[in-house]
């Protein structure tokens, strides 16, 4: 907390996929998904193969925009573009760099598409580091990754002295324990939903409560890891508060006496990515931001955001963009994307 009752140090999305900004109002996949695996192939396999550099573009403006109508001021964002990898990170984080946001890129290494594929995104991945991009190295999970692949992204991070941004067990069939014996302290650790308490894996677990409730593959129960625990949205906005709403209510359905001091910490733990969040402020609606009050106060919103001594955000609109321009172009990139699903 700062020093005004009514403001806050920046808030931090653990865990986002830009390219989804878009996605909503996408047609209906080709049938209706009965389960994790297929909402995977059926829905965002499906988007992430559409997208080019225009589209990745468009979308990390518009979630970079509205993280910052919600008063997130870093976003460490997990990106996958199988027909446009090269140069994709870099989109990225300049389209985040005009909104004023902060961000933490990966590229998702996956043999989905071939030697061939994994090979790309192990290269983006260096080439975005080489050049002096802030990010770690991505993998989008290890039950799509060889053993090979995990191996070389995990030495691709150690020498670039980062962390490796994965998701790991998110469902059932997201098996983990090829992971053992590459992870870090420095490693993001992606939902955990079905990781035993005994995993061994080291890093921070990023929590997607909403995201893992859409998806109907059951309650991760954070508390339970000696893991570092942080959230994240998995790619539904980067509405932090509202995040960590849905993150205590989720955890006291299983157990009334949770408070959300609790989720208030985890709230803080992606910091680590983004120490100098502690400098932003952020001015609220609401008089007293305090964890029990805000666990059961909804509709509030930033007035003003200061992003290294800078105003981003004055009277509740952004400062160095044009917001409404940026959603209009958001929306007819929306409606080409369409057009490819």
């Amino acid at each position: 907390m700062t020093a005004a009752d009514n403001q806050t140090f920046g808030l931090v999305c653990g865990h986002h996929h830009l390219y989804s900004s878009l996605a909503r109002g996408m047609p209906a996949p080709p049938r209706t998904p009965t389960g994790f695996q297929e909402i995977l192939e059926l829905v965002w396999w499906r988007l992430d193969c559409a997208l080019d550099l225009d589209l990745i573009e468009w979308s990390a403006k518009l979630g970079a925009l509205n993280a910052l109508e919600s008063g997130c001021t870093a976003i460490v964002d997990h990106h996958e573009s199988p027909k446009a990898i090269e140069g994709s990170l870099s989109v990225i984080a300049d389209a985040c760099a005009e909104v004023g946001v902060r961000v933490n890129c990966a590229y998702g290494v996956t043999d989905r598409h071939g030697p061939a594929g994994a090979a790309a995104g192990l290269a983006e991945n260096e080439r975005f580091l080489s050049s002096g991009g802030r990010g770690m190295v991505g993998i989008h999970a290890a039950f799509t990754c060889s053993d090979d692949t995990i191996a070389a992204a995990a030495d691709l991070a150690a020498r670039h002295g980062v962390g490796v941004h994965v998701h790991v067990a998110e469902g059932p069939a997201d098996t983990w324990q090829q992971l053992r014996g590459h992870t870090a302290d420095d490693w993001w650790l992606v939902h955990g939903v079905h990781l035993p308490d005994d995993h061994d894996l080291r890093g921070t677990i990023v929590h997607n409560p909403r995201s893992n409730m859409n998806n109907a593959v059951g309650y991760a129960q954070p508390r339970r890891f000696t893991n570092p625990v942080a959230l994240g949205t998995d790619g539904i906005g980067a509405d932090m508060l509202d995040e960590f709403r849905v993150a205590f209510v989720r955890a006291r359905e299983a157990d009334v006496t949770v408070t959300p001091d609790v989720m208030w910490d985890w709230l803080a733990t992606a910091r680590s990515v983004f120490p100098e969040t502690t400098g932003d402020i952020v001015t609220w609606t609401y008089d007293v931001m305090d964890p029990w009050r805000l666990a059961y106060t909804t509709q509030i919103a930033p007035t003003e955001v200061v992003i290294d001594g800078e105003v981003v955000l004055a009277d509740g609109r952004p400062t160095r963009v044009d917001g409404d321009e940026i959603k209009a172009k958001a929306a007819e990139a929306a409606t080409r994307l369409f057009a490819r699903l």
